[in-house]
């Protein structure tokens, strides 16, 4: 079982930034993937960004593409999630997910089977 401890998250205007970091366990078999979800009040969960930890491949949601980067530590075993340019509508809370390769077929922005326990973010226009 791998263990995800987010931080990071507040308030902010917009078009400030913000920087999520996510602690994992050693247990790296468990998180070939890692990923940031968001959920909105009244809204599904949605992948943010996702990294595969061999080889730094990244894949960002299209409405976040040139304003968010995710980027691994793997000294630190933490992933990090750099938020510019921030807007009213990525008010949410910040998920930090990890699963291991075996686990789905599904995209890395969907289906994961680790979570941290979430992190808020406010951005007020």
């Amino acid at each position: 079982q791998v263990q995800l401890v987010e931080s990071g998250g507040g308030s902010v205007q917009a078009g400030g930034s913000l920087r999520l970091s996510c602690a994992a366990s050693r247990y790296t078999y468990t998180r070939d993937y890692m990923a940031w979800f968001r959920q909105a009040p009244g809204k599904e969960r949605e992948g943010v960004a996702a990294i595969k930890t061999g080889g730094g491949t990244t894949y960002y949601h299209d409405s976040v593409k040139g304003r968010f980067t995710i980027s691994l530590d793997s000294a630190k075993n933490t992933v990090y999630l750099q938020m510019n340019s921030l807007q009213p509508e990525d008010t949410a809370m910040y998920y930090c997910a990890a699963r291991p390769t075996w686990y789905t077929n599904r995209g890395p922005l969907s289906d994961y089977p680790y979570w941290g326990q979430g992190t808020q973010v406010t951005v007020s226009s």
